[in-house]
Order: C-alpha cells, then sequence, then structure tokens
C-alpha cells in the first residue's frame, strides 16, 4: 500500500522532470540556431508554467496561464522581436550571420577543367560502380579507373582504383535516366583517386577536382586564393571588405543602435517621402472618419424616422457595402475608375469631356481612394449611430414636437449631443484601423504613382503600413531592420491612440 501510495507521489514528478528536460533539450536547439531571443522567451515561459504547475502559492494562476502564455508567445515576442530586427541591418543583403557568411565564402570553388573525367554508373547487384574517363579536348577516352560496388548514399567517399588492377569487369552503363535517379547522392560524394586527390561532382556525367576561390584568414577573414587580397569582417556594417572598402556579397547582420531611426529624422532623402507618406497617412485616416460620419450619420437619423415608407429596403441596401467582402468592391472600384474603359471616366466624358487620370495623378489618386474607403466604411458608422439613436429617450422627441421644433433642431439639440460623447472612442477606433488599412492601399494603388528620385522606393498614395511592406518585401531591397523600425513608430502611435481612445471612453462614461 506505501509503495503504491510513493510510486502515485513520484510519478507526476518524473513526468515534470521528462518535460523540464525536453524543454531544455528544444531551448538548447532554438539557441543553437542562433536565436537567442526565441531560446530565453521559451525557456522563461516554460518556467513559469513549472511555477504555476509545482508551487502551491502559485495556484490562483492555473486558470490564467494559458491565456498569459498565449498573449506573450502571440503578441509579446512577435513585438519584441520585431524591436529587436529594428536594431539590426537586416536585409536582403545581410540575411546570415558571421560565422555562415565566411563559410559560404569558404565553400566556393571552381572545377580543375584542364583534369575533367567524365563518369559512368554501373549496376552492380544491389550496389554500384562508378567508372571514369579522362576527357581531353572535349573527347572521353577509355576507362581508367572504377570502383568496388558501394551503396550510393549522401556523403560517401568512394575509393578509385587504376583499371588494370584486380577488379571483376563492369557491367552495361546505365541509361542517363537512372544515372538522374542517383543525382542527389552522387553531387554529396567524394571520389578519391589514388594519389589522394578528390573528385567532386561538377556535371550531369562528370567528376573533377575543384579549386576553392577563397581560404580562411586569421581574424575571421578570408583570402583571395587568386590575388591573395585579404578580407577582414567589417562589423559595422555587417561586410567582409578589403583595405580599399570593396565589400563581399553575402554580408552578415549586425547590430547598428539607433541609426534606423536616426535615418527617419536625419537622411533628407528619405526623411521627405516619408515625413510626406506619414501626413497623408494621418489625412487619409482621418478625412475617413470625418466622410463615414459624415455619411452614416444622416442616412442612421433618416432610416429612424418613423414615418419613412420601405425602410427596411433601405436598410438593407444601404449595408451591403459592408456585407459584400471588402476585396471585391475595391477591385470592382478599379475596373470603375479606370481611366480608358471604366464606368466613371464614360460618364464624365460623356457630360464634360474629360477623362480624369485616377491613377497617375497623386492628387486624384488620394481623392479615389477616399471615395472607395468612404464607400466600404460608412455602413459601419450608420449601424453604431442608428443604435445609439435607439438609445435616446423617445419622451425628448415628444416633447420637442410639441415645442415646434423642426428636425434639424432636434438633430442639433438632441440627436446629435447624445450620440457624440459614446461615439467618439467608436471613431478613435475607425481612425486606428484605417491608419494601419493596408488592404485598400494595396488592392487599389500599391501606392502608386511614385515619388521621384527617393533611395527607397515610395508611392505618393503610400500609408505607413504599405510603405513599411514595400521596403520589407518588395522592391526596397527587402530592407527589413528599417521596416521593423518603422513598424516599431507604427505600433507606439497606434497604443497612443488606444490610450486616447481608453480616455475618451472614460470621460462619454462620466469619469475623470
Amino acid at each position: 500500500m506505501n509503495t503504491a501510495r510513493t510510486a502515485n507521489r513520484a510519478l507526476p514528478w518524473a513526468v515534470a522532470a521528462a518535460l523540464a528536460a525536453l524543454c531544455f533539450y528544444l531551448a538548447m536547439r532554438i539557441l543553437a540556431a542562433g536565436e537567442w531571443l526565441a531560446a530565453g522567451a521559451f525557456l522563461a515561459i516554460a518556467g513559469a508554467g513549472f511555477f504555476v504547475y509545482l508551487s502551491k502559492a502559485a495556484f490562483a494562476y492555473r486558470y490564467l496561464y494559458p491565456g498569459l502564455a498565449a498573449m506573450a508567445v502571440f503578441v509579446l515576442f512577435p513585438l519584441l522581436y520585431t524591436a529587436q530586427i529594428g536594431f539590426t541591418n537586416y536585409s536582403s543583403a545581410h540575411l546570415l550571420s558571421e560565422s555562415r557568411a565566411r563559410q559560404y565564402l569558404l565553400d566556393q570553388a571552381v572545377p580543375d577543367e584542364s583534369r575533367l573525367m567524365e563518369f559512368s554508373l554501373h549496376a552492380d547487384g544491389g550496389e554500384h560502380r562508378i567508372a571514369l574517363r579522362p576527357v581531353v579536348d572535349g573527347v572521353a577516352g577509355a576507362v581508367t579507373h572504377a570502383s568496388a560496388p558501394v551503396a550510393l548514399r549522401d556523403g560517401i567517399e568512394v575509393a578509385m582504383q587504376r583499371i588494370d588492377a584486380a577488379l571483376p569487369p563492369l557491367a552495361k552503363a546505365l541509361p542517363l535516366n537512372e544515372v538522374l535517379l542517383h543525382r542527389a547522392a552522387l553531387m554529396r560524394a567524394r571520389l578519391v583517386m589514388p594519389d589522394g586527390m578528390k573528385l567532386q561532382y561538377t556535371g550531369v556525367r562528370e567528376f573533377a577536382p575543384v579549386n576553392p576561390l577563397w581560404s580562411a584568414a586569421d581574424g575571421g577573414g578570408v583570402r583571395e586564393a587568386s590575388t591573395g587580397t585579404l578580407f577582414t569582417p567589417n562589423r559595422d556594417k555587417g561586410w567582409f571588405e578589403d583595405a580599399q572598402g570593396v565589400a563581399l556579397q553575402p554580408g552578415f547582420k549586425v547590430g547598428v543602435g539607433f541609426a534606423n531611426y536616426a535615418r527617419m529624422v536625419n537622411d533628407a532623402e528619405f526623411r521627405g517621402p516619408f515625413l510626406s507618406i506619414f501626413v497623408w497617412t494621418v489625412v487619409f485616416a482621418g478625412m475617413t472618419v470625418l466622410l463615414t460620419l459624415a455619411i452614416g450619420m444622416p442616412l442612421a437619423v433618416l432610416l429612424n424616422w418613423e414615418s419613412l415608407k420601405y425602410r427596411s429596403i433601405y436598410r438593407t441596401l444601404l449595408f451591403l457595402p459592408y456585407a459584400v467582402p471588402a476585396f471585391i468592391s475595391i477591385l470592382v472600384f478599379k475596373g470603375l475608375f479606370n481611366q480608358n474603359f471604366g464606368e466613371i471616366n464614360t460618364l464624365l466624358h460623356a457630360v464634360f469631356g474629360v477623362r480624369p487620370a485616377w491613377f497617375a495623378d497623386p492628387t486624384l489618386a488620394k481623392v479615389m481612394i477616399l471615395i472607395v474607403n468612404t464607400w466600404l466604411g460608412y455602413p459601419y458608422v450608420m449601424i453604431l449611430c442608428s443604435g445609439l439613436i435607439k438609445s435616446i429617450p423617445a419622451d425628448l422627441y415628444e416633447a420637442s414636437a410639441l415645442a415646434g421644433a423642426s428636425p434639424w433642431m432636434n438633430f442639433r439639440r438632441i440627436t446629435a449631443p447624445l450620440i457624440i460623447k459614446p461615439l467618439a472612442p467608436l471613431l478613435v477606433t475607425i481612425f486606428a484601423f484605417n491608419f494601419n488599412n493596408f488592404v485598400v492601399i494595396a488592392l487599389l494603388t500599391d501606392g502608386r504613382p511614385d515619388h521621384l528620385n527617393t533611395k527607397l522606393p515610395a508611392g505618393t498614395t503610400d500609408i505607413l503600413v504599405s510603405y513599411t511592406y514595400r521596403i520589407a518585401f518588395q522592391d526596397s531591397g527587402q530592407n527589413f531592420g528599417l521596416a521593423a523600425a518603422i513598424s516599431t513608430v507604427i505600433f507606439f502611435m497606434i497604443a497612443l491612440m488606444s490610450f486616447a481612445n481608453m480616455k475618451v471612453a472614460k470621460l462619454a462614461a462620466g469619469g475623470k
């Protein structure tokens, strides 16, 4: 009985020890991959989990831990990781670590064409033999070397022997299509000649010795084999450079401090488009709020008019832009605004004789974006205002009617004052959403037309989030470090808006 009780008590601790060992192993593997931040975060979350579920003092947190851990993994860690990238030069030219970039250079080699050997593959039972023929002036001679039967697998070394040695005769050579089935193993194989020279796979039918282009040098540098030029690592810029400053590709990732943030302020050629895009982002989000409010609120008031016939039909029709997926509406509008074939320009040409260049003129492109985004957004504001109007006591309107007030007076003195306070935090939310409204920009104009004479491609209709996307993933050299810095700035802007939203909501509720 005591033995069974002891075993029952020991089992949870044994399971916990096994899980701890597994977590430590996974953390070490993550650390070995160079992801120290991810390894630290994983250990912190795992350690907190063991403390919460094994300690009686943290019993109350057992129900909160899954949610907190999920928030740390899916919210906090991506945020910290993005912010960390913003302090580096991480880009398409600086993807690797210094050690991996150095090893990439040291692995570069060229085949020695003067000692090229043509090979053939011969089946021998369940294994294979490799035969070599020297190539002279592009013509392969007779077989001079062959191997014993070997099992082809990755990374093997095959000893080659002269054909005059005591070797069994070769079977018929395999056709090319069967040779290609073993191409992966042949590419990683090394053929060792009797004199010790090693041959590598250099073509569909060829093996040859290879000459390395670079050799290792002291101080973590590399030396060019043909010229002897020394390239040392510049750990400020992330390149291997020679004495004249000539850099080698690929570069490597290094910390650059606040250089990406300073570039937003100090680099005049970057600051100009960046500030222009920032101003347009604020104008775009702000004008969207004003225009959707200017359309949505009057429609809500109108649809709440009891004497209006067919209100349900109107309400359904006016709600449709919100019910249709946004990307479909945007692509439809993109066709409607087409300069040569769009229906909008066809009507304008028929009435006024003009065909505006909606996608080529920066001002017209911005007007077009605001029109489309207002169409997509007004139903949401209309629904919000309709719900708020329903909460207004009917007694107020009845008293107003007895006093002979006009509809405009009702709206100005009753409806607007009573709905604007609860509506204010929702308008801040709409502003924050449109501040990062990537979809409408990407699908409608893709940020174009572009600014001219800029270091990084920047569109006149880009907002910050679409500009960041272009820097990170499109035509700006995939500058992940700079994009991460801009993303961090956007995060703090949205955080300030959220803080303002909470303040506005508190004031709307009557708090201080």
